[in-house]
């Protein structure tokens, strides 16, 4: 008896012949007249469409499903209702009880009167995962009302053919002995935080766009210092910047459900619903438009590159990320694109050496990335949406100390290069780099095993003052190098 048929002029007010409970045939017992059983439908143990959060199948078909949903819902807000009651991967955790008719219901069980579930429009999975979250029933029971026949006293089981209240929609065609009763006034979900400026922010996640400053790496490398080449590459700065927010946003709406029950994560803007799905997909198409826009005027093979990126930060959210040691290839890739993109937009040959260093630099902080994810998570666990086992802790870290250390490496036959001898008047002063850069990758590893790199290694980089002082340092011995 769900909201999905209450149009239709009839409706089957009436149990199907499976029950399940701890005993089964507790709803063919007879019961004193004294203990009347209420039937309630699950519609109204829920509050509304925010009862049914997104959960998405995982694999490729499952995530473009919901991409289709969000876009559906952008448009069309009746669609959530229909897709909500087809997700058959239902978390009960995650959805919202109104509180008084629960109340109600428990008072009920309080007189000794036997409270049922029932459900024609939601299928089995679905009203038992209810009925044993609440734990407030004595049995329960759905059928599909599609296939049902008109309602008729023989379809009851005993215990209820002797009169039962019933509490669900008003249109619902119930027997002589049943009584539909007023339920409790609902209960009104929490508001979300409205929408400011901070939010938006945040759902842009404008703070990530210091790591774009990786496009500006082949102006420094290749010595363009004009100021028609600085103002190209911060136009493609831009680019990839309002690029990746539209990626960000995207997998914001695929990952919602499993953000509502992260401890912070949870507080991002589409999950708490400060910016609903509607306005997220239409930033997330004005975002990647305004990209484009940008992009395409550098010039067409910059556009390719900044298609490409989408592109694979997109199956990155899809599906690639929920697979092993192929989750942190793609990010180091992704970082590194950045940097082909920078080489692109000021039309310089893309380095080798720089290509190889961008890799396994990158690889490296990726790993330390999943590593400080697996420290954080209790013994026996596994990663949230990736293949990762809290055993894997201590291969991830060889392997993260491994690829920071194989960058250095190639640093070092970088400087033993010609490329660097025709490039730089005194290239021995590039020696000096190497154990600056080793330090700061030994120093990251330590901190990522004391427990200081709290998510991102990046953004650790960022915030932290020796970082930045190795950094200046190294570009101080380049340019004097020169």
């Amino acid at each position: 008896m769900g909201r999905g048929h209450r149009n239709t002029a009839r409706m089957r007010a009436s149990f199907p012949e499976r029950v399940e409970q701890g005993d089964r045939d507790a709803l063919r017992d007879s019961l004193p007249s004294r203990s009347r059983p209420l039937v309630v439908d699950v519609d109204e143990v829920m509050i509304g469409e925010s009862s049914f959060p997104a959960d998405f199948p995982s694999g490729i078909a499952g995530r473009f499903r919901a991409i289709a949903a969000a876009i559906a819902t952008a448009f069309e807000p009746e669609a959530r209702s229909a897709h909500a009651a087809g997700v058959s991967r239902f978390d009960p955790s995650r959805a919202q009880f109104d509180r008084d008719t629960v109340t109600f219901l428990l008072q009920v069980l309080g007189e000794g009167r036997p409270v049922y579930l029932c459900s024609e429009t939601y299928p089995e999975p679905f009203v038992s995962a209810v009925a044993e979250h609440l734990g407030v029933f004595t049995a329960w029971a759905a059928g599909p009302g599609s296939q049902s026949p008109a309602a008729q006293s023989n379809d009851f089981p005993s215990a209820l053919r002797q009169g039962f209240d019933y509490i669900g929609s008003a249109t619902a065609a119930l027997p002589d002995f049943a009584s539909p009763v007023a339920r409790p006034a609902a209960s009104e979900p929490a508001a979300p935080p409205r929408a400011d400026v901070r939010s938006w922010l945040k759902l842009f996640r404008v703070h990530q766009y210091a790591k774009n400053a990786l496009v500006l790496v082949p102006l420094l490398t290749a010595h363009k210092f004009a100021l028609g080449s600085a103002a190209t590459s911060l136009l493609a700065v831009i680019a990839f910047s309002l690029c990746a927010s539209s990626a960000y946003i995207l997998n914001d709406l695929l990952d919602i459900t499993a953000d509502r029950a992260h401890p912070s994560k949870r507080n991002r803007p589409i999950a708490s619903g400060a910016i609903t799905a509607s306005q997220a997909v239409r930033a997330m198409a004005l975002a990647l438009t305004a990209a484009f826009a940008i992009a395409m005027p550098i010039s067409i093979e910059f556009g390719g590159v900044l298609l490409g990126y989408f592109a694979l930060t997109t199956s990155y959210s899809l599906w690639l990320k929920r697979i092993a040691t192929v989750d942190v290839v793609v990010l180091a890739t992704l970082y590194t694109v950045r940097v082909i993109g920078g080489a692109v937009a000021i039309d310089v040959p893309m380095s080798e050496w720089l290509l190889a260093f961008s890799l396994f630099i990158f690889m490296s902080l990726a790993l330390v990335k999943r590593y400080t994810e697996l420290a954080s998570q209790p013994d026996g666990a596994v990663l949230a949406a990736r293949s990762y086992q809290i055993e894997d802790k201590a291969m991830v870290a060889i392997l993260a100390a491994a690829s920071g250390f194989n960058a250095v490496v190639i640093f070092t036959l970088y400087i033993s290069s010609d490329t660097v001898r025709a490039m730089y008047s005194h290239p021995q002063l590039l020696w000096v780099g190497c154990p600056i850069l080793m330090y700061w990758i030994g120093r990251v590893m330590l901190f990522a095993q004391r427990g200081l790199i709290d998510d991102d290694p990046v953004m650790f980089a960022l915030r932290d003052r020796a970082s930045w002082v190795a950094l200046g340092a190294i570009g101080v011995i380049m340019l004097a190098a020169i």
